[in-house]
């Protein structure tokens, strides 16, 4: 039996890290995805298994990137089975300080560079007879705030996205879910942010990552689309 691969596409040293070593632990191939091939063969290396795990250069806003980002994995390291979506964009300030140009561009990677993975990555899935694509989304993507006008409208966006998806995709097998990351999570920037909170009051990337496993191994009679995943000091 082929060995599965995953493909976290949005990667970085938190919560991308986490994902990625989760699904080598479970015996996985890895390819971690961002638009720095730098920083994502960095991150390989510092996963450990240099021939389980590996880096890809892949921008969600284009096209060409995305294609031949996952054409360049299925030919190394085979077709996909889970695809996880962390890529994403936004920010916080007031309502008035936002421009058109960054709605767009938030709705752009949020969105629309889903789309363009699941595109990417579907021949792959439908392959394999079914999978699973993860969609980490936020509190946002429910709520639109005077701080989140752009972040909102991008994770609003992308969350109809994956419905839609989950919808379509769901007869063939392929298992479409989306994760509402409702909260801070933890690392020293997010620390430097919000002051001086106590530990209960941050999501551990090492926890959304067993949430996510735990997602894409359900049965078909029992999926879930939409999870909702806050510390519980978080106010809601």
């Amino acid at each position: 039996m082929a060995q599965r691969v995953a493909a976290i596409v949005g990667a970085g040293p938190g919560n991308g890290a986490a994902f990625a070593r989760k699904f080598l632990d479970e015996g996985f191939k890895v390819a971690v995805l961002s638009r720095s091939i730098d920083s994502m063969t960095k991150l390989a290396a510092d996963l450990g298994n240099t021939e389980q795990v590996k880096g890809y250069a892949c921008d969600v806003t284009s096209d060409n990137s995305v294609n031949a980002a996952f054409e360049l994995i299925q030919k190394e390291f085979g077709p996909v089975s889970t695809v996880v979506y962390n890529a994403g964009s936004g920010g916080f300030k007031p309502w008035e300080q936002w421009t058109a140009a960054e709605v767009t561009m938030a709705a752009d990677t949020n969105a629309s560079g889903l789309y363009r993975a699941a595109q990417a990555a579907f021949p792959q899935l439908e392959s394999n007879g079914g999978g699973n694509l993860c969609v980490i989304g936020a509190g946002a993507a429910t709520r639109g705030r005077p701080m989140t006008v752009g972040f909102a409208a991008g994770k609003a966006a992308q969350r109809s996205v994956a419905q839609s998806l989950a919808r379509a995709w769901g007869p063939k097998k392929i298992h479409v879910s989306y994760l509402v990351i409702d909260g801070v999570i933890d690392g020293d920037r997010a620390r430097s942010l919000v002051g001086d909170k106590p530990d209960e009051f941050f999501l551990k990337s090492e926890d959304i990552a067993n949430v996510i496993w735990n997602i894409c191994e359900q049965k078909p009679s029992a999926w879930t689309f939409e999870l909702d995943v806050r510390p519980f000091a978080e106010e809601w």
